[in-house]
């Protein structure tokens, strides 16, 4: 580790594996000091700690469960007195749900608010507020999903939820801008992070004959979009969503003429 380096320090929730762990890592090898979180998986979790490490940076590792609030915002703040203070804050915590709008239950329905839009918003508070304390400006960062933009049969929760996320970082944009803070979402399509025998699968190697690009996308290059938006050279974007999907959104009306039976409506 060189001892001269300026230090800047970011969190990444859930980056115990797939799009977290790239942008922990990414992060890393920018030079930031990192903050890894897990749920379930710790064993992940110290995996991309070794890697954040790799690089020469310091990484620290917490449990935090962020459906236990404000509980969850008490372990961000500890890991930001143990990483020395906050300048980069990835949100990227959350899970999905396929249940049909008619079947789904209010426990699901909030469990899923709970994960990807409440808990969300307690994080980014804690973190928030102690970039303002600082007085050094930071970035927060969302990991929404493309679903903040255009909604999928059965994930009326996961859309929902999603949708108010990507709307809660414009707010932050507007509020939080007097400090030098920037809110930026970052809203992938399809990414691969499936794992066939232990080892990632190349997403270069899996046919999507619906997304214009033709294939899935790589944690990594939602990791490096992330790492950009950290940079200096991104200080000026906020309160928008950067989509990263291999030009899935614009399928629509393409995908609409070219489906052929009623299957969709089941997917």
């Amino acid at each position: 580790m060189n001892p001269d380096r300026e230090v800047r320090r970011a969190i990444v929730t859930g980056s115990d594996s797939g799009i977290g762990r790239a942008a922990a890592v990414a992060l890393a090898a920018a030079g930031l000091d990192v903050g890894v979180t897990w749920h379930t998986d710790r064993d992940g979790a110290e995996k991309t700690a070794e890697e954040v490490r790799s690089h020469g940076a310091r990484a620290v590792v917490a449990q935090l469960d962020v459906t236990d609030m404000p509980a969850c915002g008490d372990v961000i703040d500890g890991m930001i007195d143990e990483l020395g203070g906050i300048d980069v804050f990835v949100n990227n915590s959350g899970i999905g749900t396929q249940t049909p709008f008619l079947e789904m239950t209010l426990e699901e329905w909030n469990h899923v608010f709970d994960t990807d839009l409440t808990g969300a918003f307690v994080c980014l508070q804690r973190a928030a507020r102690a970039m303002v304390a600082a007085g050094r400006g930071g970035r927060l960062i969302a990991v929404t999903s493309v679903h903040a933009h255009q909604p999928m049969v059965r994930f009326s929760a996961y859309d929902a939820a999603k949708h108010g996320l990507s709307g809660l970082m414009k707010n932050l944009a507007l509020e939080l801008g007097q400090y030098g803070i920037s809110a930026v979402s970052v809203a992938p399509g399809d990414i691969s992070i499936a794992k066939a025998g232990g080892v990632d699968i190349d997403p270069k190697t899996v046919d999507r004959p619906g997304i214009p690009l033709g294939r899935p996308g790589d944690a990594r290059e939602v990791g490096a979009l992330i790492a950009f938006l950290a940079s200096p050279e991104a200080a000026y974007i906020s309160g928008t969503s950067l989509v990263i999907d291999g030009g899935m959104l614009q399928m629509g009306p393409q995908a609409g003429a070219a489906i052929t039976g009623h299957e969709w409506r089941t997917v």
